[in-house]
């Protein structure tokens, strides 16, 4: 389903035009500290969800404190792949791609951000109605990339980002 539109060698380049600025804060402030406690607070969540969506702040606050809690420890703590995803979109205001953003700066294990830009550059023109399986096929085969590029998933998703930012458009 999913195919590289630009070599492989082109990733550290790609991501090193990626805006810096975008994640900042987002990665270098609240990714480890949600690492380190298993569980994003409320601040947190609505910080990472307004970097993903600026418009999504007042859905995703309106989760109550000890349900963001309790979800997003499950999402971050479970060994079950569909159990981590699946339950994060029970938050208000968090669909399948700010659950995969969620996981992305969250998880310990690696994660790819489900994107539409991202997609476009793995060969999708029109974004798939999101599910499990397509999910799991995407995170298996972005590990994959980032493994054989020798980057990080950050490295690789701000890559994809850029390449599928530009390109689409075009």
């Amino acid at each position: 389903m999913f195919s590289l539109r630009f070599d492989l060698k082109q990733v550290r380049n790609l991501a090193s035009r990626y805006p810096l600025e975008y994640d900042e804060r987002v990665e270098k402030l609240i990714a480890p500290q949600v690492r380190k406690q298993k569980y994003y607070t409320q601040t947190q969540l609505v910080e990472v969800c307004r970097w993903r969506t600026p418009r999504s702040g007042s859905r995703v606050k309106s989760n109550p404190q000890d349900f963001i809690r309790a979800i997003t420890q499950t999402a971050l703590t479970t060994p079950d792949e569909r159990l981590r995803i699946k339950a994060l979109t029970l938050l208000k205001g968090i669909s399948w791609p700010a659950a995969s953003v969620l996981l992305h700066f969250g998880h310990v294990d690696p994660y790819p951000i489900l994107d539409a830009h991202e997609l476009w550059a793995l060969g999708v023109e029109t974004p798939p109605e999101y599910e499990f399986d397509i999910w799991w096929e995407y995170t298996q085969f972005c590990r994959e990339l980032a493994r054989k590029a020798r980057v990080s998933m950050r490295t690789l998703d701000r890559a994809l980002w850029q390449y599928g930012e530009v390109g689409s458009r075009e």
